[in-house]
């Protein structure tokens, strides 16, 4: 009966470990917060290949893209060259965020920017964040 018991519990213990063994094995999506300070509009072009090639690849992928100093320029409609590849990227589940700090200091209201587009109080700050809590940073541009 001891023998018994102990083969059983043996068993439970080999059953867990392979458990776990197929749960470690199951890739963890992404979660990758991109930064973006560059007012040039070839940074905001490269950034939308960079998007897109990662939800080519990964398409699990958790992505964010915080605007903040010149880089809002990218997110405004006035002066965004990349507000159709934006609105792709919005439809693919891509979450840009303007800084409202830097739209106070470059007194740039709601209205100029692009639709679906959400805010942050401080974009440094949201990046902190993000980073804190496990998020990869990629800062964007050249």
């Amino acid at each position: 009966m001891k023998i018994r018991t102990a083969l059983f519990s043996l068993l439970a213990l080999l059953s867990t470990f392979a458990l776990q063994a197929r749960e470690e094995q199951k890739p963890k999506p992404h979660r990758i917060i991109f930064q973006m300070v560059s007012g040039d509009t070839l940074s905001h072009k490269a950034l939308m290949k960079q998007l897109q090639n990662i939800t080519t690849v990964a398409p699990t992928t958790k992505i964010e893209v915080v605007c903040h100093g010149p880089g809002l320029n990218m997110l405004t409609s006035d002066k965004s060259v990349v507000s159709q590849q934006l609105n792709t990227m919005i439809g693919k589940g891509i979450a840009f965020y303007a800084c409202e700090f830097s739209m106070q200091e470059r007194k740039v209201d709601k209205s100029q920017i692009l639709p679906g587009v959400g805010y942050v109080k401080a974009g440094i700050i949201a990046v902190v964040e993000r980073q804190e809590q496990g998020w990869s940073y990629i800062k964007a541009g050249f």
